[in-house]
């Protein structure tokens, strides 16, 4: 079985459809969405092309559906820092009913067996939480409560929006990174497995998605073309920022 996990889409329509085409011609059996189709300037469009893809694809939610679904339901924000609120109350705004019913069927975490890699977890930030922060330089020792009870060979994530591939005691765990948002090269990042890994890094039109995006009514349309299309953030820069939040 080849599987593809593609993680934090962030309704960025353009760069999915080109990792999409990369997925197709690798003849995948199965896709994994990691989390985080949502927010972003394209959910509705984003959100439907995953619905309906001739590949078999499994879901789990990540902290953007959580949110999303939330304020859909008429719940507060308050758990969601105030400059993403208005990004969290227009992407639902964007979406129906069924859309609503789909994002709640999603799956915490999976669980596949993969020819050549054995038992692998699926989830978005940690098995126990869809926002727990941590990086390829979080120390061992933060990280083993969270994973060394954990009866698989490999755990898949993503979340923090950077690759990478370590060991947490006796587990592999890999970051998938973000197709819509990556932090460091521009482009879109995924992961293909079976029988064994690969770290995808797939380019587009970048200047017809960024004119896509400041095109869709997003309310930080402006921002996301520039600072997550066009020139996104130094890989040094984000493993420095997220040092003063993993795992608090």
């Amino acid at each position: 079985m080849r599987l593809a996990a593609i993680y934090d889409i962030h309704a960025n329509l353009p760069a999915l459809k080109a990792v999409l085409a990369e997925i197709r011609q690798a003849r995948v059996d199965h896709i994994v969405v990691g989390g985080d189709v949502l927010p972003g300037p394209m959910p509705r469009e984003t959100l439907e092309c995953l619905l309906n893809l001739e590949i078999p694809t499994l879901f789990t939610y990540g902290n953007g559906e959580v949110a999303v679904l939330d304020h859909m339901k008429g719940k507060e924000l308050s758990a969601v820092p105030e400059p993403f609120r208005p990004v969290i109350r227009w992407t639902a705004e964007q979406l129906d009913s069924d859309h609503q019913q789909a994002l709640a069927a999603w799956h915490k975490i999976i669980r596949l067996e993969i020819p050549g890699l054995g038992r692998v977890l699926f989830c978005h930030a940690t098995p126990r939480n869809e926002n727990e922060c941590f990086t390829r330089l979080t120390p061992e020792g933060k990280l083993l409560p969270i994973f060394q009870d954990l009866d698989v060979s490999l755990v898949v994530c993503g979340h923090t929006h950077m690759q990478f591939d370590r060991t947490v005691g006796k587990i592999r765990v890999l970051n998938a990174g973000s197709v819509g948002m990556p932090f460091g090269e521009p482009g879109a990042d995924w992961l293909l497995l079976g029988p064994g890994i690969q770290f995808r890094h797939t380019l587009y039109d970048l200047a017809q998605a960024a004119e896509e995006v400041r095109n869709s009514g997003y309310p930080q349309a402006q921002e996301f073309a520039e600072n997550n299309i066009l020139k996104p953030p130094a890989e040094a820069k984000m493993l420095e920022v997220f040092s003063r939040v993993e795992l608090k």
